[in-house]
Formats: structure tokens, C-alpha cells, sequence
């Protein structure tokens, strides 16, 4: 009978224990590639992270900018609970977010539709909507101001050469805000339109043609192959126009000023924030506030996540 020599087993624990063999060493064979991306995380953590703590510090704290700080618990917040005015902006807010996102996205799918059927001056309509995006936020602000002006505006021209009498836009509280929201779709509706066009370029044609043999129209192509390809798109244009829409704050700043016009009718929350923070000197408000818009942001982009990502499940 042959003897067979049998070797032992060598667990996966004994051999990361074998001598001679560090754990750690094979994490710092790759400093180089930690060392390249170092740039990244120490321009986001003086940059970003920083910034983003020494807020949540400051929403708990009083300080105009020159005296030591003082902790004052949760004053800020009960100030910003009962403050009319962060009210007013933050209604305003959901106006002109309202007043300015659902006319972008719309006006945008429309475009790129047309413009995916479109055979000739293609890259010609596409740098021509996304000219605006990339214009001078506040010359754009400058200019649209002159637009709407009561007595030279172009506007009101056009509403007095139809026999109609002139408005006084940038004075009344809805003309302020038709104003704003019109210069954001403006904007934002050439940005959005290139978005729906790569999207719609992604569309198989095989699908239309298939439904051009089962003698679909046009309407029931849009809405049974075209719209619900695009959902995952539509979901990524909300989320950003939410996000952005939140925001408003240089062209209610610029065309009505820091006190946000008639009434206050032009003004946001982030247009609250600054006044707050660099006119009154209240950094520990300011620091409140900015968090309020965190969560605004935060809870407007779950709903419209909610909504979209849930019918794109179905």
C-alpha cells in the first residue's frame, strides 16, 4: 500500500497572517492613484465640506461678521418659523418655480421634437438654443429689464401697437414675476431642448416603424413610444430645474432689487438669504435660512423623484 502524503488545508485567514505579508501593504501600492485623485477631496473638503458645517455651526450661533459668537440654540429657527417675510419669499419662490419649470420642460420637449424631425440646419438650431445658456446671467437680467419697462419697453410697444394699454410690469406684483420667469424660460428652454434631443436620439427607430406599419398617428406615437422612453430623461430635467428653480436669486436681484420689488413680490429665498447675510449683517439667520432652502431643495427633488421614478417603474 502506498502512503499518500496529504498536505494541510491553508485557510484564507493564515494565509493573510503568512509572514512576511502586511495587510496594509497592498493598500499602499496604490498611493499613486489616491495621490492623483487628492486634488478632487481637498478642494471639496476646504471648498464644500467646510463650508457646509461651519453653516450648520452658524444656524446656532449669532454673529454680524466682526463681534465674537454667541450660541443661541434654536433661536434662529423659531425666528424663521414665525418670520413673515421668509414666508412671502419662500410662496414667491414656489410661484416663480411653478411659473418658470413647467413652461421650460414643456416648451423644451416641443422643440426637440421638431428639431428631431428637422432635415437641413440642425447644428444651426442647436447652438442657437443653447446661446442663452451660456449668456451673461446678469447682462441677460439688464436686458430683459429693458424689455419689460413701462415706458421704452418692447413689451409694452407690442401691447400698444395691438390697441391694448400698456402694463406697468416691473411694478406690479404679477408683472414682476411674469418678468422673472419669463427671462428663466428664456434661459433655461435651449438647455433642456438639447437634453430631450439626445434622449430622443436614443429612441430605437425600429419602434416607429412598427408603429407607422400598425397605422399609429402621430399623437398616439408621442405618448405610447416617445414619452415613455424619455421618462428616464424627464426625470433628470425636473430634478435639475428643481434644483436650479429653488434658486432663483440673480435675476429677481438684478431687474427689482434687493428689496424684491412691489411688495416683495420678487422676492426668493436665496435673494432673503444674501440680504440677510451681507445688507443686515445677521450670519447666524442667514446660516438658517440657507439650511431651509437645503431642505426645500431636498424635499421638492424626493417628490419629483417620487413621481417620475414611480411611473417609469410601472
Amino acid at each position: 500500500m502506498t502512503g499518500t502524503a496529504i498536505v494541510p488545508a491553508t485557510s484564507p485567514a493564515g494565509r493573510l497572517a503568512a509572514p512576511g505579508r502586511r495587510p496594509g501593504r497592498k493598500v499602499r501600492s496604490y498611493w499613486r492613484f489616491y495621490l492623483a485623485l487628492s486634488p478632487f477631496y481637498i478642494l471639496f473638503a476646504v471648498f464644500g465640506l467646510y463650508p457646509m458645517l461651519s453653516t450648520i455651526v452658524l444656524a446656532f450661533q449669532r454673529w454680524d461678521g466682526l463681534n465674537p459668537r454667541r450660541f443661541d440654540g434654536l433661536d434662529n429657527f423659531r425666528f424663521l418659523a414665525q418670520d413673515p417675510t421668509f414666508w412671502l419669499a419662500l410662496k414667491n419662490t414656489v410661484v416663480l418655480f411653478l411659473m418658470s419649470t413647467i413652461p421650460t420642460l414643456v416648451l423644451a420637449l416641443v422643440l426637440a421634437v421638431m428639431l428631431q424631425s428637422a432635415v437641413r440646419f440642425t447644428g444651426v438650431y442647436r447652438i442657437a438654443y443653447f446661446i442663452p445658456n451660456v449668456t451673461s446671467l446678469v447682462a441677460m437680467a439688464i436686458f430683459f429689464s429693458s424689455i419689460f419697462s413701462t415706458n421704452f419697453g418692447l413689451v409694452n410697444a407690442a401691447l400698444r401697437s395691438l390697441g391694448i394699454a400698456q402694463q406697468d410690469w416691473l411694478g406690479e406684483p404679477w408683472g414682476i414675476k411674469i418678468a422673472i420667469s419669463t427671462m428663466i424660460v428664456w434661459q433655461w428652454v435651449g438647455y433642456n431642448t438639447l437634453i430631450y434631443l439626445a434622449g430622443l436620439q436614443a429612441i430605437p427607430k425600429e419602434q416607429y416603424e412598427a408603429a407607422k406599419v400598425d397605422g399609429a398617428g402621430a399623437a398616439r406615437t408621442f405618448f405610447s413610444i416617445t414619452l415613455p422612453q424619455l421618462r428616464p430623461v424627464v426625470l433628470f430635467t425636473v430634478v435639475i430645474s428643481t434644483i436650479g428653480g429653488l434658486q432663483t436669486f440673480t435675476e429677481p436681484q438684478v431687474m427689482v432689487g434687493n428689496s424684491g420689488g412691489t411688495g416683495q413680490s420678487g422676492m426668493t429665498v436665496v435673494l432673503y438669504f444674501y440680504r440677510s447675510a451681507f445688507l443686515d449683517n445677521d450670519y447666524g439667520y442667514a446660516a438658517a435660512i440657507a439650511l431651509s432652502i437645503f431642505a426645500l431643495v431636498l424635499l421638492f427633488t424626493a417628490i419629483n423623484w417620487r413621481i417620475f421614478r414611480g411611473r417609469s417603474d410601472r
